[in-house]
């Protein structure tokens, strides 16, 4: 039996710093500016390789891309539009998690950006502003990501 064409499988994470001395409802989230196409202010995150848990690729990713050790706490939700990467279909799992230090951008970042839960870019690549409003809303009222058909 052949084997089947299926998405690749990727991870994103919502990477909340714990030591800007914001309020609750003032953290900071990290931003990448993509080095490579498709170009734009995205999530870290990145392709899970073969053998290796969709957790460890997001805690793997983060270190790879700002540099940061993270603690995952939650995961948001997955995300499969087949048109949510121009490159071709793939599905992420995305996580919440917890950092502390200052992010570097590295690996495919070229560059870092921090901003607060309200003050999400217009322009962002595949469908991270999506999932930056289900992360808001996720903060607001402790629902997880509503399903998206």
């Amino acid at each position: 039996m052949a084997k089947p064409i299926t998405p690749s499988l990727t991870v994103d994470i919502i990477v909340e710093l714990s030591n800007n001395g914001s309020s609750e409802h003032g953290t900071q989230i990290v931003l990448i500016k993509r080095k490579y196409p498709p170009y734009g202010w995205a999530l870290p995150g990145g392709f899970v390789d073969v053998g290796e848990t969709l957790a460890h690729a997001a805690v793997r990713e983060a270190k790879e891309e700002i540099s940061l050790d993270v603690e995952l706490i939650t995961l948001l939700g997955c995300y499969s539009d087949p048109s949510r990467d121009a490159r071709g279909h793939t599905i992420s799992a995305v996580y919440i998690a917890r950092a502390s230090g200052t992010p570097v951008a590295a690996d495919d970042a070229a560059e870092v950006q921090l901003i607060s839960r309200t003050n999400i870019p217009a322009e962002m690549a595949f469908d991270h502003g999506v999932i930056l409003q289900d992360y808001r809303h996720f903060c607001a009222s402790g629902e997880k990501a509503p399903l998206h058909r």
